[in-house]
């Protein structure tokens, strides 16, 4: 603005450009995030700022559709109008021809690519998984939008983790899961899909048994009567169902739990128990590992 320009016409001016700057600064986020994932192939195109390795790019997939990176923030897609939303999104770790894939969806207040979901992807294609992540649509607008709605409530997701289920077609052999409100999206929709033979196991990672500080508001009901074999790996003094308490309830015989010592709601313990979250993490890709391949 230039000095003669009255003070409220510029804040008027900039109120209206920066909105505008999010989506811009979103795709640069995502573009920096980094990690060996897929390789491009037919179905899937390298996304990403065009200064950036290939090798560091996130590899992007929307089922038959896709994104090709066509500058720092030129990134253009294809929309599938009946998304509703926005286009669905994958971000893959691990080789196409691993014998164990993985479908993931995020926690509640952290996006696909926060540092416990790449950790964990990675950590998992490392032992010869094939890792696929989501994101529910309340997640994608954030990105696009810049502001943080609250998560709306898991029973309004299940369609959303179908369609991943659909879109992403790895068929019966699929493994899917997620992180503490993505795990429990899973376990709601899981036994109707490994019914219908399209999942094979369900993977829970900090499972939310009840809210913060409320300890008598369980979701365990449907994990009573739940059909799908399931793995949970819990911290054992997770704010969200401790060892003790979830030792108290009723679960049914399904399901497995992997204890990390220590460990909260992120797998991170206290210095003084002589844990890390990195071991942590290990561990959990360990348990899971073992576990899909013992039972597949």
């Amino acid at each position: 603005a230039s000095a003669s320009t009255p003070l409220s016409e510029t804040i008027s001016q900039a109120r209206m450009i920066i909105p505008s700057l999010w989506p811009c600064i979103a795709i640069l986020r995502q573009g920096l995030r980094q990690g060996p994932l897929l390789p491009e192939t037919s179905q899937c195109r390298v996304a990403g700022p065009v200064r950036m390795p290939a090798e560091l790019r996130p590899a992007v997939c929307y089922g038959s559709d896709r994104v090709t990176a066509t500058g720092m923030a030129g990134t253009e897609t294809r929309r599938n109008e009946q998304d509703g939303c926005f286009p669905m999104q994958f971000l893959t770790n691990g080789q196409n021809n691993a014998d164990v894939r993985i479908l993931l969806a995020h926690g509640a207040g952290a996006p696909m690519d926060s540092s416990f979901m790449n950790s964990i992807s990675q950590a998992l294609a490392d032992r010869q998984m094939a890792v696929s992540r989501f994101e529910f649509c309340y997640m994608a607008a954030r990105r696009k939008t810049g502001r943080r709605a609250p998560p709306p409530r898991a029973e309004t997701l299940m369609e959303e983790f179908r369609t991943a289920v659909e879109r992403l077609g790895a068929g019966a052999s699929l493994f899917i899961g997620g992180k503490s409100l993505g795990g429990r999206v899973a376990s709601m929709v899981a036994d109707a899909l490994f019914r219908s033979g399209r999942i094979a196991r369900l993977i829970c990672l900090g499972y939310p048994f009840h809210p913060a500080g409320k300890p008598t508001s369980l979701r365990t009901a449907h994990l009573e009567t739940l059909t799908t074999p399931a793995l949970i790996c819990q911290g054992t003094r997770d704010p969200l169902g401790t060892k003790d308490e979830v030792e108290g309830y009723r679960l049914s015989g399904s399901v497995a739990i992997h204890w990390l010592d220590d460990g909260d709601h992120d797998f991170k313990p206290r210095k003084a128990s002589g844990n890390t979250q990195a071991g942590h993490l290990e561990s959990a890709a360990d348990a899971i590992g073992d576990w899909v391949r013992a039972v597949g």
